[in-house]
């Protein structure tokens, strides 16, 4: 097969958590067990960090890469999910894999994921721990895709193991109260690795301090650390506490060896996008009318991106928002502002929610607007009504900046 084709393959041949939903989930570490043990365990010929959480952890994962990168080592990072090409997945030093190494790596191995039936995601774990020790890379950043106990990531022992935040979302996976997916995401941290918290919560801090005894790990809540905030090309005030939790991780790599410096840790915030490509972030898209995209995508996540929403001049509001089928919209709705024209719409995978349910729920919340038949024709739309001092707002899932950027 060639790339095209592999692609192809992996998106519609095999369950995919990102486009299919709960049927793609699987609640065990077997598939990925095995598979670690046929490619005969590549996730011990990297050093990592791994990095979990609700919210954040993609950023979070992109400044540490960047500083790291600044400081000379060859980084691997592997992120989910993609926005416009599956090789965003897995980079080094902000390149992405080549379509060969993917074609090669599933044509060599095709017969036994058929046979062992492997997920999307656990193919794609496996590919990127190949990949990163062929490449031999001197450490890589690892974002959990889901959860964490369970995560297909979690096979690694990291040099430290980060989670931003807690927040309520894959309750159908995890559970539906702060502890309980506190529980589910504290799975990644090992035996005697630090772990860093960037958020401290009543809930959830009991948790984090009971697993982290129980492996002798040494815990660090970034909320106890005081550091300076450096200029980043990544925007948004919500980045502050994601850089207060990579630069607490980055202290603990300084005090085990890691060589990082003041100016590589200056010129890694200040180039995370240039070094990484990381998208999607607050991320300015046109001038005259305005126009900003974000991926938040659950209640924690918009609360703070509506808040940087706040502090934006313009004369009126128009937001081209979606979402996938299994969001609560009881809780994010609520959380948009009525004082915009809303533009409904469907991002293009099969978990999307149609746009005529979402123009309906949301109109129970006072967001009234019209709908579109696609992410392109909303805000082809709203471009056309908005007057060049107004503001354009993109957002309410990962799939709809994807259509965008």
């Amino acid at each position: 097969m060639n790339y095209s084709e592999t692609i192809q393959w992996l998106f519609k041949q095999l369950p995919m958590y990102q486009r299919q939903g709960k049927v793609a989930y699987k609640a065990n570490l077997d598939n990925t067990e095995a598979l670690a043990n046929y490619l005969n365990h590549p996730e011990n010929g990297f050093k990592s960090v791994h990095v979990g959480g609700t919210n954040g952890k993609g950023s979070t994962s992109h400044m540490l890469a960047s500083i790291l990168q600044e400081a000379g080592y060859s980084v691997g990072l592997y992120t989910s999910p993609h926005l416009k090409d599956f090789r965003e997945r897995i980079k080094i030093n902000g390149e992405m894999i080549s379509k060969r190494s993917v074609s090669s790596f599933v044509a060599k191995h095709q017969h036994f994921f058929e046979v062992q039936q492997l997920s999307f995601f656990e193919m794609t774990v496996g590919l990127a721990f190949d990949y990163f020790r062929k490449k031999k890379v001197d450490i890589a950043i690892v974002e959990v895709g889901l959860g964490g106990r369970l995560d297909s990531t979690n096979i690694i022992t990291p040099e430290i193991s980060v989670i931003t935040n807690i927040g309520l979302d894959h309750t159908q996976f995890l559970g539906t109260t702060l502890s309980a997916i506190a529980s589910e995401k504290g799975g990644i941290i090992k035996y005697g690795v630090p772990v860093v918290i960037g958020e401290r919560v009543k809930e959830t801090a009991a948790v984090f301090k009971k697993i982290s005894e129980e492996k002798k790990a040494k815990l660090i809540f970034a909320e106890d650390t005081e550091f300076p905030y450096y200029s980043s090309d990544l925007k948004g005030n919500y980045q502050k506490n994601n850089q207060r939790t990579a630069l607490t991780a980055i202290t603990i790599l300084r005090s085990q060896g890691w060589e990082i410096s003041e100016e590589n840790i200056t010129n890694g915030l200040r180039y995370v996008t240039r070094n990484t490509g990381l998208q999607g972030r607050w991320q300015l898209l046109g001038e005259n009318p305005k126009v900003i995209c974000d991926t938040a995508h659950n209640m924690e996540g918009l609360n703070y991106v509506m808040k940087q929403l706040d502090t934006e001049d313009f004369e009126s509001l128009h937001i081209v928002f979606g979402v996938v089928s299994d969001k609560d919209l009881n809780k994010i709705l609520p959380l948009l502002p009525k004082e915009a024209t809303y533009y409904f719409c469907s991002p293009n995978i099969p978990r999307a929610l149609p746009a005529t349910l979402l123009q309906e729920t949301a109109g129970t919340f006072g967001l009234l607007g019209g709908c579109y038949n696609g992410v392109t024709a909303a805000l082809k739309e709203a471009k056309k009504i908005a007057s060049a001092n107004d503001l354009i707002f993109v957002g309410g899932s990962t799939f709809v900046v994807a259509e965008v950027v």
